[in-house]
């Protein structure tokens, strides 16, 4: 039987051409381009005020109260306010304050409505110490300003929608990967899509990410601001990898899945203890992410800071200076941390990517005092494997790492993707495992993977 003729290569290229070439297509590119740009400086804006914020809140305010760094007790205060905060949020403002990060990346595209609520939680809550990222509030603006741009625009069905909303999030995203790239393969690897489809979804995300990666990156440095992007600026000398990094990175990898699954499973089992009498139990779980926080800095007499917000300032500084952490501190870290961060995946907002790669990394430089474990290793494959484990998404995640690693990243590619494929595979082993019905139950309510910003397979 031979295949109807738009299944044959030339019947597919000529189906692509007349879609790429169509004017509703090429008005939605333009379209895009222009989105961009307004996200962009609104994702600027948002990371600006937040990292202002956190400044004020975790630096100029213990100095002007007389302590050198913040005290050991500092997150208690500040995380309870975080959650008296948060709970009307939650409880009255339509959208809930955002998606619940156990929940990843993925999920219906935030829409006009429930905007301002993801917003004000984010700001309100994030410079306050809580243990997860910007990324998921910055996709929330993303495709939040987009559905509003093109809510009376008149031609614009319910599929041109949907694409411009995944290139909101996209072109938000991007302003706090480093660019375009790291964001469009997590479209293209989260949205499961081939042929076509794939590049009919992938131009408008680019193109927008594109024009918003160079108006955020021009605003940073025309307006001095941290632009708040994750990178490292230092990372250890690079060295070729070897048997013994393959030796105890394999195992290390999946030791960070197991332990990022095991978290997830935790961050679920909350989502069903806060379904009821929300408001107070909202709380109850920032004033514990609080106690996490300062049992960090008790036990290790560091700054409780270092344990507090998404992480990235923490993750900069490890990577330039591995050997300042004793092994007992960076698992102290990993223990408050995680711990913390497991309840917030629960019960609070924000994004879950960040904090998983200072765990993952943390971990991994534990492990780098093993005979033949290096520390440059140890960081790529730490990045790596950690975010694969928290958004199922291994070809990503090994981008981001090399990325992230800058030009030591060649020598460390056979261990990067190794890496990522080992936590992925391991963190689906333990999802196998039977669960209980809290633990389901959110699940199979959560957001459909095909729907949203392209990265809904992060789960």
């Amino acid at each position: 039987m031979t295949a109807p003729a738009d299944r044959t290569p030339a019947g597919a290229e000529r189906s692509l051409r007349d879609t790429l070439l169509s004017p509703g297509y090429l008005r939605l590119l333009l379209l895009c381009v222009l989105l961009g740009v307004p996200i962009a400086l609104a994702c600027f804006f948002f990371v600006g005020l937040q990292h202002q914020l956190e400044h004020w809140v975790w630096t100029s305010l213990p100095e002007t109260a007389g302590y050198g760094s913040p005290p050991w007790w500092w997150p208690l205060p500040a995380l309870v306010l975080a959650g008296l905060v948060l709970a009307p949020v939650v409880t009255r403002m339509p959208g809930a304050g955002g998606h619940l990060p156990v929940d990843g990346l993925g999920g219906a595209p935030v829409g006009p409505g429930a905007l301002p609520g993801a917003v004000l939680a984010a700001l309100a809550t994030l410079p306050l110490g809580v243990v997860l990222g910007p990324e998921a509030p910055l996709m929330a603006v993303g495709s939040g300003l987009a559905l509003l741009a093109v809510r009376r625009a008149a031609g614009v069905d319910g599929r041109a929608r949907a694409v411009v909303a995944t290139a909101g999030s996209t072109a938000a995203i991007s302003t706090i990967l480093g660019g375009p790239v790291v964001a469009a393969v997590l479209l293209i690897e989260g949205a499961g899509l081939a042929g076509a489809r794939m590049v009919a979804l992938l131009l408008p995300c680019l193109l927008a990410s594109a024009a918003g990666a160079l108006v955020f990156t021009g605003f940073g440095q025309w307006t001095g601001l941290e632009i708040g992007a994750l990178a490292l600026p230092d990372v250890p000398p690079g060295a070729n990898p070897d048997a013994g990094d393959f030796l105890w990175g394999v195992p290390t990898a999946a030791l960070i899945a197991v332990g990022v699954a095991l978290a997830r499973r935790l961050g679920r089992r909350t989502v069903s203890w806060t379904r009821h009498r929300t408001a107070v139990r909202t709380v109850a779980c920032a004033t514990a992410v609080g106690v996490c926080l300062s049992a960090y800095a008790l036990i290790t007499g560091r700054s409780p800071a270092e344990a507090a917000l998404s992480g990235q300032a923490t993750l900069a500084m490890l990577a330039a200076h591995p050997h300042a952490w004793s092994v007992g501190a960076l698992v102290a870290l990993v223990a408050c941390k995680g711990l913390a961060w497991a309840i917030a995946l629960g019960s609070l907002r924000g994004g879950p990517v960040f904090p998983a790669v200072l765990l993952g990394t943390a971990t991994a430089m534990a492990c780098s005092g093993l005979p033949g474990f290096g520390a440059a290793p140890a960081l790529a494959l730490g990045i790596s494997a950690a975010s694969a484990a928290v958004t199922g998404l291994p070809l990503a995640s090994a981008v981001l790492a090399v990325l992230l690693v800058g030009r030591d990243a060649y020598d460390q590619m056979p261990l990067i993707v190794t890496a990522s494929v080992v936590a992925f595979v391991v963190t689906q082993l333990v999802r196998r495992a039977p669960k209980t019905e809290a633990e389901t139950e959110p699940e199979a309510a959560g957001p459909d993977p095909g729907a949203g910003t392209g990265t809904a397979a992060a789960r």
